[in-house]
């Protein structure tokens, strides 16, 4: 995957892609610019996770963000 015109690689578990590869097509984005989306807000943090974490945590709250408007 190139983020922000760097090739990186995520190792999430298949769950967690599916939900990734999920929220990118709701956004009507490809996978890897959600991801630099992620990426930019993660190094916003004051102490930042690694990407994998970052995705994680992001799919954690757009998750529950879609929920609650439900």
């Amino acid at each position: 995957m190139t983020i922000a015109g760097h090739p990186t690689s995520i190792s999430l578990e298949p769950l967690f892609w599916d939900a990734l590869e999920a929220a990118a097509a709701q956004r009507g984005l490809p996978v890897n610019a959600l991801v630099a989306r992620i990426d930019v807000e993660r190094m916003e943090a004051a102490d930042p996770p690694n990407l994998t974490s970052a995705i994680r945590q992001w799919l954690w709250h757009a998750r529950s963000a879609d929920q609650t408007a439900a």
